[in-house]
């Protein structure tokens, strides 16, 4: 579904992504795994189309998106959750949904926007409020919310548990599953190793923009270098 190579993404005299080979299948849930300042936002905002790389390609179900605009890439299915959420808390959460079917134009939004209120009944019930009243987790609810709107193939999760209470947390995990069961792919940059790779199919390590480990997520979860390094060097942490 998602084929990525010899990705590199430079900032100035700054070398963020270096040629990164990346796959993830139909169907999969794929962590990418890093310390901060590893690449791991700037290889997702070059994914989106946020950010020109400056080598490498990018196949996204059999078609090259490398030259294509953001809004493009959200046509063919690809929507980013951001980190950090990013939902406009000027405006309410209805209005946010609807900007998740801003490039459709197959009348249905509405039916997947009440979709979305099934299930997540919090912002059913704060549908006509603003959505600075929301709290951090069903803030990231919105978020995942709004890019459902647009009816995505694969789902580019950016951080998504930070800063989110151990429950919602938990909440958020369980949802990243229901999702993939639904038929999404997910694409999961995650503070949270431990539970990223309890979900997660496949999982890639970056350092200094430098993939340095793949492997499935039993035996990254099991390699005594990335617990040392990721996990405080026991898988529970």
């Amino acid at each position: 579904m998602l084929e990525v190579r010899g990705l590199d993404v430079r900032y100035s005299r700054t070398h963020a992504v270096k040629s990164v080979d990346l796959d993830l299948e139909e169907g999969e849930i794929v962590t990418v795994l890093g310390a901060n300042g590893a690449g791991k936002t700037s290889l997702l905002r070059a994914l989106q189309g946020a950010v020109k790389p400056s080598g490498g390609s990018v196949r996204f179900g059999g078609e090259t998106l490398t030259h294509l605009s953001p809004a493009e890439r959200v046509r063919r299915g690809m929507m980013l959750v951001p980190e950090g959420r990013q939902i406009f808390v000027s405006m309410t959460v209805h209005e946010n949904l609807l900007m998740g079917a801003y490039l459709r134009n197959d009348g249905g939004a509405g039916k997947d926007i009440a979709k979305v209120y099934e299930r997540f009944p919090n912002l059913a019930e704060r549908r006509d409020m603003k959505a600075s009243v929301l709290s951090g987790g069903e803030q990231q609810m919105l978020a995942i919310g709004r890019a459902l709107v647009g009816q995505p193939k694969l789902i580019m999760l950016d951080e998504p548990s930070l800063g989110l209470s151990p429950l919602f947390v938990n909440n958020l995990f369980e949802l990243i599953r229901e999702l993939n069961q639904d038929g999404i792919s997910i694409l999961l940059v995650e503070q949270n190793t431990a539970m990223a790779l309890e979900t997660a199919r496949r999982g890639y390590v970056l350092e200094l923009g430098r993939v340095v480990l793949a492997d499935t997520a039993e035996a990254l979860a099991s390699n005594p270098a990335l617990t040392e390094a990721y996990l405080g060097g026991h898988a529970a942490a």
